[in-house]
């Protein structure tokens, strides 16, 4: 019988499902803001305090994730996180406080640490760089996915079924996730049964690093000074912030500031996220085939990045100083967009510099959404504690998403050749 000669697009097939699952899992509590409040008694400040413990714990193991990642393999490494991650989830339907939730949160955080480390070594080690962009584009757009799918979905839970049976319900589907993975995958797409001999020469022909890159040293002087990597990190800081101020308080954008049910509000966020997908979905196509017509990462990367986030900064003003419903749907679904847009080349950077050490050099990356992550939450329910709106909180937002614009001009050149110095 004929071997299969896509196999490696089955593999970005289940990171593109993970990778769904792992953003209902983390943003799903944002659909019960108001059953916990008048359960619990909660307020905006410590609703964001219980947020944003998420991305302290995220902070923890994202970056030794990353080295877990390229140290152990992707195969072993991620179903133990989806595994652990999944059983956070289903006892956030026990926790009995605001400590409760605190505590569960960051666990959850810690635990899903490992996810896009996991990500872009499983990428780098399974498809050829002119594919990368839009494979990781594939297992990306999940993202924005998974509001299309988890928002009506969870929301829906709840209103019928309540946020406690919510969590247990969700939590099942990463365990499942996870034995398929580990039955599926291997670390080198050479060890695979199902790879045939023509896609293995693809894949090794272009990634000769696979064959060592266990025994190869971690220079982290390289991935922590590389100035087109740190100004990728502080890019991705604003990516980060504008991702989890949506994720997390949008619903109550919606619920709060246009007066709508919890029902009505998981419909109505499809509309932006659905938006968000196709934009993300198509930076990596653009990407990959700039890159194939260029051979630049500075024309593949740089530039999709920082013309997006500047497109996504002025949405975003717009939207801080809109009231009507339609309006506010336009430049919130443009803003998404725009911002989710160049996920992929964010992605694709760690993998174009740091090479085989792409796992611990995106683990970095993902530190600093992780940071974002405390920020965001905390920030936002103070802003609009203070003011009474969600204003301020736009605008906070556009700010940092106009620092990352000039950053990614002035130094994010991934071209160029650079050794951090010895002195």
């Amino acid at each position: 019988m004929k071997r299969p000669t896509n196999y490696r697009w089955f593999i970005a097939g289940l990171i593109f499902f993970i990778t769904l699952v792992n953003f209902v899992d983390r943003s799903a509590i944002s659909f019960v803001i108001v059953p916990l409040k008048h359960e619990f008694g909660f307020n905006d400040k410590e609703f964001g305090a219980i947020l944003s413990a998420f991305g302290l714990g995220y902070i923890l193991l994202t970056a030794f994730g990353g080295w877990l990642v390229d140290r152990y393999g992707s195969r072993t490494v991620w179903p133990l996180a989806a595994i652990t991650w999944s059983l956070c989830v289903g006892l956030l339907g026990l926790a009995g406080g605001f400590w409760g939730f605190i505590g569960l949160r960051f666990l959850l955080g810690v635990t899903e640490g490992p996810h896009f480390p996991a990500v872009t070594r499983s990428i780098s080690d399974w498809l050829p760089p002119s594919e990368r962009a839009r494979a990781l584009s594939l297992g990306l757009v999940a993202i924005p996915l998974s509001a299309v799918v988890g928002a009506p979905i969870t929301s829906y839970l709840v209103a019928d079924f309540g946020w406690r049976t919510m969590f247990f319900i969700i939590s099942v589907i990463g365990i499942i996730w996870a034995l398929v993975w580990y039955w599926a995958f291997t670390d080198r797409p050479e060890d695979s049964p199902y790879v045939s001999d023509e896609e293995r020469k693809l894949i090794t022909a272009t990634c000769p690093m696979q064959a060592n890159r266990h025994k190869t040293p971690i220079d982290w002087r390289f991935i922590l000074t590389h100035p087109a990597l740190v100004a990728n990190n502080i890019a991705y800081f604003a990516f980060g912030y504008m991702l989890f101020f949506a994720t997390l308080w949008l619903p109550g954008y919606f619920l709060t500031h246009h007066n709508l049910n919890l029902k009505s509000v998981g419909w109505t966020l499809t509309i932006p996220w659905l938006v968000g997908a196709i934009f993300l979905k198509a930076g990596g196509f653009l990407s990959d085939w700039l890159y194939k017509k260029t051979g630049s990462s500075r024309q593949a990367r740089s530039h999709l990045i920082w013309s997006s986030q500047l497109l996504a900064t002025i949405c975003f003003v717009c939207l801080g100083f809109t009231h009507s419903l339609g309006l506010s749907l336009v430049f919130l679904s443009l803003g998404l967009g725009f911002g989710l847009m160049p996920q992929p080349a964010f992605f694709s950077i760690n993998i174009d510099v740091a090479k085989d050490r792409a796992g611990s050099s995106q683990g970095i990356t993902s530190s600093c959404l992780s940071l974002a992550g405390v920020i965001a939450p905390i920030a936002t329910g103070w802003l609009i504690d203070m003011t009474g709106s969600y204003q301020a909180a736009f605008l906070l937002l556009a700010g940092f998403t106009a620092i990352a614009v000039v950053t990614v001009i002035l130094f994010h050149h991934p071209d160029r050749e650079w050794a951090p110095s010895s002195n």
